[in-house]
């Protein structure tokens, strides 16, 4: 994402402005840091954390604000794996597809699939139930290879 880093931010800066915002060094560095764990899925208190390394002086509640921001801006995601916490994903806007979540209920591993394994499925409902889906979220619960391999 680096080479894009700049057009991403100039964008993010029009869309905070057309609904009245400014692109604050707050803002900015939370952006920064979803940008850069990409894939980890980050709950807002693990932002914070990260974040408050580079700006001490930010408090959770501007975390919380900026997620919620950025969440209603479509720039993330909340993604719930019911496991009490929501976690946080960059959305990729030239991504046609959805992706699926692999989570593994010992070590709490969250493991993306990129193909989406449901777009058949989706046709079929959308023609014999005249049903247009415009989202779905799948998760799969089990355990990972590293659990795997250290329960042998």
């Amino acid at each position: 994402m680096g080479e894009i880093f700049p057009e991403f931010m100039e964008k993010l800066k029009i869309d905070l402005k057309n609904k009245g915002y400014k692109l604050t060094p707050q803002r900015r560095a939370v952006v920064s840091i979803i940008i850069d764990n990409e894939g980890k899925h980050l709950t807002a208190e693990e932002i914070y954390d990260l974040v408050k390394e580079q700006c001490p002086e930010i408090g959770l509640a501007t975390v919380y604000r900026t997620v919620q921001l950025l969440e209603q801006l479509g720039v993330i995601s909340k993604l719930e794996l019911d496991d009490g916490c929501a976690r946080y994903e960059l959305v990729h806007e030239d991504e046609n597809h959805k992706h699926h979540h692999l989570i593994c209920t010992k070590c709490g591993k969250v493991t993306e699939v990129k193909d989406d394994l449901l777009e058949d499925l989706e046709g079929k409902i959308e023609e014999t139930y005249k049903f247009k889906i415009y989202d779905h979220s799948l998760k799969f619960y089990g355990l990972c290879r590293n659990c795997i391999d250290n329960d042998k």
